[in-house]
Protein backbone atom coordinates (compact mmCIF):
# COMPACT_ATOMS: atom_id res chain seq x y z
CA UNK A 1 0.00 0.00 0.00
CA UNK A 2 1.28 3.46 -0.93
CA UNK A 3 0.51 6.25 1.52
CA UNK A 4 0.49 9.95 0.77
CA UNK A 5 0.20 12.23 3.78
CA UNK A 6 -1.56 15.50 3.03
CA UNK A 7 -1.42 18.66 5.08
CA UNK A 8 -5.17 19.22 5.07
CA UNK A 9 -8.36 18.52 3.11
CA UNK A 10 -7.40 20.75 0.17
CA UNK A 11 -3.99 19.14 -0.12
CA UNK A 12 -5.59 15.68 0.10
CA UNK A 13 -8.04 16.62 -2.66
CA UNK A 14 -5.29 17.85 -4.95
CA UNK A 15 -3.14 14.76 -4.40
CA UNK A 16 -6.12 12.50 -5.09
CA UNK A 17 -7.05 14.46 -8.22
CA UNK A 18 -3.45 14.10 -9.44
CA UNK A 19 -3.74 10.32 -9.24
CA UNK A 20 -7.10 10.28 -11.05
CA UNK A 21 -5.89 12.66 -13.76
CA UNK A 22 -2.77 10.56 -14.31
CA UNK A 23 -5.00 7.54 -14.89
CA UNK A 24 -7.03 9.46 -17.50
CA UNK A 25 -3.92 10.76 -19.25
CA UNK A 26 -2.22 7.35 -19.34
CA UNK A 27 -5.37 5.57 -20.51
CA UNK A 28 -7.91 7.99 -22.04
CA UNK A 29 -10.56 5.26 -22.36
CA UNK A 30 -10.16 4.10 -18.77
CA UNK A 31 -12.96 2.95 -16.47
CA UNK A 32 -13.18 5.00 -13.28
CA UNK A 33 -15.05 3.73 -10.26
CA UNK A 34 -16.41 6.81 -8.50
CA UNK A 35 -17.60 7.62 -4.99
CA UNK A 36 -19.94 10.18 -3.48
CA UNK A 37 -20.15 11.91 -0.11
CA UNK A 38 -18.36 14.99 1.15
CA UNK A 39 -14.79 13.65 1.01
CA UNK A 40 -14.29 13.40 -2.79
CA UNK A 41 -15.94 16.73 -3.62
CA UNK A 42 -12.63 18.58 -3.44
CA UNK A 43 -10.98 16.12 -5.82
CA UNK A 44 -13.84 16.48 -8.30
CA UNK A 45 -13.58 20.27 -8.05
CA UNK A 46 -9.87 20.05 -8.87
CA UNK A 47 -10.49 17.76 -11.84
CA UNK A 48 -13.05 20.24 -13.20
CA UNK A 49 -10.55 23.07 -12.80
CA UNK A 50 -7.91 21.17 -14.77
CA UNK A 51 -10.48 20.30 -17.43
CA UNK A 52 -11.40 23.96 -17.80
CA UNK A 53 -7.71 24.77 -18.29
CA UNK A 54 -7.55 22.21 -21.11
CA UNK A 55 -5.38 19.76 -19.17
CA UNK A 56 -7.89 16.88 -19.08
CA UNK A 57 -10.16 15.18 -21.60
CA UNK A 58 -13.01 13.00 -20.30
CA UNK A 59 -14.50 12.22 -23.72
CA UNK A 60 -13.46 8.55 -23.75
CA UNK A 61 -13.80 7.86 -20.02
CA UNK A 62 -16.37 5.38 -18.67
CA UNK A 63 -17.53 5.58 -15.06
CA UNK A 64 -19.31 3.27 -12.65
CA UNK A 65 -20.44 4.54 -9.27
CA UNK A 66 -20.23 2.60 -6.06
CA UNK A 67 -23.84 2.94 -5.01
CA UNK A 68 -27.25 4.56 -5.13
CA UNK A 69 -30.04 4.90 -2.60
CA UNK A 70 -32.93 2.52 -3.15
CA UNK A 71 -36.22 4.26 -3.87
CA UNK A 72 -34.74 7.72 -4.47
CA UNK A 73 -35.47 9.10 -7.97
CA UNK A 74 -32.61 10.55 -9.98
CA UNK A 75 -34.23 13.98 -9.86
CA UNK A 76 -33.99 14.05 -6.06
CA UNK A 77 -31.14 16.35 -5.06
CA UNK A 78 -29.85 13.73 -2.61
CA UNK A 79 -29.61 10.93 -5.14
CA UNK A 80 -26.09 9.99 -6.14
CA UNK A 81 -27.02 10.42 -9.80
CA UNK A 82 -27.81 14.06 -9.01
CA UNK A 83 -24.63 14.40 -6.94
CA UNK A 84 -22.38 13.15 -9.74
CA UNK A 85 -23.98 15.44 -12.30
CA UNK A 86 -23.71 18.45 -9.99
CA UNK A 87 -20.10 17.83 -8.98
CA UNK A 88 -18.53 16.37 -12.12
CA UNK A 89 -20.50 15.09 -15.11
CA UNK A 90 -22.22 18.37 -16.03
CA UNK A 91 -18.92 20.25 -15.80
CA UNK A 92 -16.68 18.15 -18.06
CA UNK A 93 -16.94 16.62 -21.54
CA UNK A 94 -17.82 13.11 -20.41
CA UNK A 95 -20.29 11.06 -22.48
CA UNK A 96 -23.35 10.67 -20.21
CA UNK A 97 -24.14 7.37 -21.95
CA UNK A 98 -20.94 6.00 -20.44
CA UNK A 99 -21.69 6.99 -16.85
CA UNK A 100 -23.36 4.25 -14.80
CA UNK A 101 -24.98 4.00 -11.38
CA UNK A 102 -27.24 1.33 -9.89
CA UNK A 103 -30.91 1.90 -10.71
CA UNK A 104 -32.31 3.08 -7.39
CA UNK A 105 -35.87 3.03 -8.72
CA UNK A 106 -35.79 -0.66 -9.68
CA UNK A 107 -38.05 -2.18 -7.04
CA UNK A 108 -36.83 -5.73 -7.61
CA UNK A 109 -33.47 -5.77 -5.83
CA UNK A 110 -32.32 -8.96 -7.55
CA UNK A 111 -32.94 -7.41 -10.97
CA UNK A 112 -31.24 -4.14 -10.05
CA UNK A 113 -28.13 -5.91 -8.76
CA UNK A 114 -27.92 -8.34 -11.64
CA UNK A 115 -28.17 -5.54 -14.20
CA UNK A 116 -25.43 -3.55 -12.52
CA UNK A 117 -23.13 -6.55 -12.29
CA UNK A 118 -23.67 -7.14 -16.01
CA UNK A 119 -22.75 -3.53 -16.79
CA UNK A 120 -19.52 -3.73 -14.81
CA UNK A 121 -18.57 -7.03 -16.44
CA UNK A 122 -19.43 -5.76 -19.93
CA UNK A 123 -17.04 -2.80 -19.68
CA UNK A 124 -14.17 -4.99 -18.52
CA UNK A 125 -13.98 -4.02 -14.87
CA UNK A 126 -12.56 -0.94 -13.17
CA UNK A 127 -9.12 0.55 -13.78
CA UNK A 128 -9.13 2.92 -10.81
CA UNK A 129 -11.64 2.73 -7.97
CA UNK A 130 -12.08 5.78 -5.73
CA UNK A 131 -13.21 5.08 -2.17
CA UNK A 132 -14.07 7.03 0.93
CA UNK A 133 -13.99 5.44 4.38
CA UNK A 134 -16.98 5.29 6.70
CA UNK A 135 -16.67 5.74 10.46
CA UNK A 136 -17.52 2.07 10.94
CA UNK A 137 -15.16 0.96 8.18
CA UNK A 138 -17.74 0.67 5.43
CA UNK A 139 -16.65 1.10 1.82
CA UNK A 140 -19.41 1.87 -0.62
CA UNK A 141 -22.40 0.86 1.47
CA UNK A 142 -20.83 -2.44 2.49
CA UNK A 143 -21.62 -2.39 6.19
CA UNK A 144 -19.81 -4.41 8.89
CA UNK A 145 -20.55 -8.12 8.65
CA UNK A 146 -21.16 -8.26 4.89
CA UNK A 147 -19.29 -11.13 3.26
CA UNK A 148 -16.19 -10.22 1.31
CA UNK A 149 -17.23 -12.29 -1.72
CA UNK A 150 -20.36 -10.26 -2.57
CA UNK A 151 -20.93 -8.41 -5.84
CA UNK A 152 -23.64 -5.74 -6.25
CA UNK A 153 -26.31 -6.22 -3.60
CA UNK A 154 -29.04 -4.44 -1.66
CA UNK A 155 -28.01 -3.42 1.83
CA UNK A 156 -29.89 -2.10 4.84
CA UNK A 157 -27.94 0.84 6.18
CA UNK A 158 -26.70 0.82 9.75
CA UNK A 159 -28.02 3.37 12.22
CA UNK A 160 -24.58 4.98 12.33
CA UNK A 161 -24.52 5.38 8.56
CA UNK A 162 -28.04 6.78 8.56
CA UNK A 163 -27.08 9.34 11.20
CA UNK A 164 -23.90 10.24 9.29
CA UNK A 165 -25.95 10.90 6.15
CA UNK A 166 -28.71 12.75 8.00
CA UNK A 167 -26.95 16.10 7.48
CA UNK A 168 -27.78 15.88 3.78
CA UNK A 169 -31.54 15.45 4.36
CA UNK A 170 -34.31 17.45 6.01
CA UNK A 171 -34.44 15.00 8.91
CA UNK A 172 -33.44 11.47 9.85
CA UNK A 173 -36.78 10.08 8.68
CA UNK A 174 -36.03 11.28 5.14
CA UNK A 175 -32.79 9.28 4.90
CA UNK A 176 -33.31 6.12 2.81
CA UNK A 177 -32.86 2.90 4.78
CA UNK A 178 -31.53 0.81 1.89
CA UNK A 179 -29.14 1.20 -1.00
CA UNK A 180 -27.77 -0.77 -3.92
CA UNK A 181 -24.02 -1.02 -3.62
CA UNK A 182 -21.11 -2.45 -5.50
CA UNK A 183 -19.89 -5.43 -3.50
CA UNK A 184 -16.48 -5.94 -1.93
CA UNK A 185 -15.59 -8.64 -4.47
CA UNK A 186 -16.17 -6.13 -7.27
CA UNK A 187 -14.23 -3.39 -5.49
CA UNK A 188 -11.31 -5.75 -4.92
CA UNK A 189 -11.32 -6.65 -8.62
CA UNK A 190 -10.32 -3.09 -9.57
CA UNK A 191 -6.77 -2.81 -10.91
CA UNK A 192 -5.98 0.10 -8.61
CA UNK A 193 -7.80 1.48 -5.55
CA UNK A 194 -7.54 5.05 -4.28
CA UNK A 195 -8.78 5.72 -0.73
CA UNK A 196 -9.29 9.31 0.43
CA UNK A 197 -9.73 10.17 4.11
CA UNK A 198 -9.86 13.48 5.93
CA UNK A 199 -10.43 14.63 9.50
CA UNK A 200 -9.57 13.69 13.04
CA UNK A 201 -12.93 11.91 13.40
CA UNK A 202 -11.61 9.28 10.94
CA UNK A 203 -8.30 8.71 12.74
CA UNK A 204 -9.52 5.74 14.76
CA UNK A 205 -11.02 3.88 11.81
CA UNK A 206 -7.93 4.53 9.67
CA UNK A 207 -5.83 2.76 12.29
CA UNK A 208 -8.35 -0.08 12.68
CA UNK A 209 -8.83 -0.60 8.94
CA UNK A 210 -5.20 -0.49 7.84
CA UNK A 211 -3.30 -1.72 10.88
CA UNK A 212 -5.83 -4.07 12.48
CA UNK A 213 -6.90 -7.60 11.53
CA UNK A 214 -8.67 -8.29 8.25
CA UNK A 215 -12.28 -9.00 9.17
CA UNK A 216 -15.78 -8.51 7.69
CA UNK A 217 -16.57 -6.49 10.83
CA UNK A 218 -14.30 -3.80 9.35
CA UNK A 219 -15.04 -3.98 5.61
CA UNK A 220 -12.19 -1.66 4.58
CA UNK A 221 -9.66 -3.97 6.24
CA UNK A 222 -9.84 -6.23 3.16
CA UNK A 223 -7.98 -3.51 1.27
CA UNK A 224 -4.83 -4.67 3.08
CA UNK A 225 -4.89 -7.69 0.75
CA UNK A 226 -5.13 -5.76 -2.53
CA UNK A 227 -1.84 -5.43 -4.43
CA UNK A 228 -2.28 -1.81 -5.55
CA UNK A 229 -3.91 0.49 -2.98
CA UNK A 230 -3.10 4.16 -2.54
CA UNK A 231 -4.19 5.89 0.67
CA UNK A 232 -4.32 9.68 0.56
CA UNK A 233 -5.11 11.04 4.00
CA UNK A 234 -4.55 14.31 5.79
CA UNK A 235 -2.53 14.73 8.98
CA UNK A 236 -5.62 14.63 11.18
CA UNK A 237 -6.83 11.31 9.74
CA UNK A 238 -3.36 9.80 10.19
CA UNK A 239 -2.84 11.19 13.70
CA UNK A 240 -3.32 7.80 15.38
CA UNK A 241 -1.32 5.83 12.81
CA UNK A 242 2.32 6.98 12.89
CA UNK A 243 3.29 3.57 11.46
CA UNK A 244 1.62 4.53 8.21
CA UNK A 245 3.46 7.82 7.81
Amino acid sequence: MKIYKAKDYNDMSRKAANIISAQIIMKPDCVLGLATGSTPIGAYRQLVEWYNKGDLDFSEVTTVNLDEYRGLPRENDQSYYYFMNENLFEKVNIDKNKTFLPDGMEEDSETACQKYNEIIHSIGGVDLQLLGLGHNGHIGFNEPGIAFETETHCVTLSERTIKANMRFFLSEEHVPRQAYTMGIKTIMSAHKILVVVSGEDKADIVRTAFLGPVTPQVPASILQLHNDVILVADEAALSQSPELC
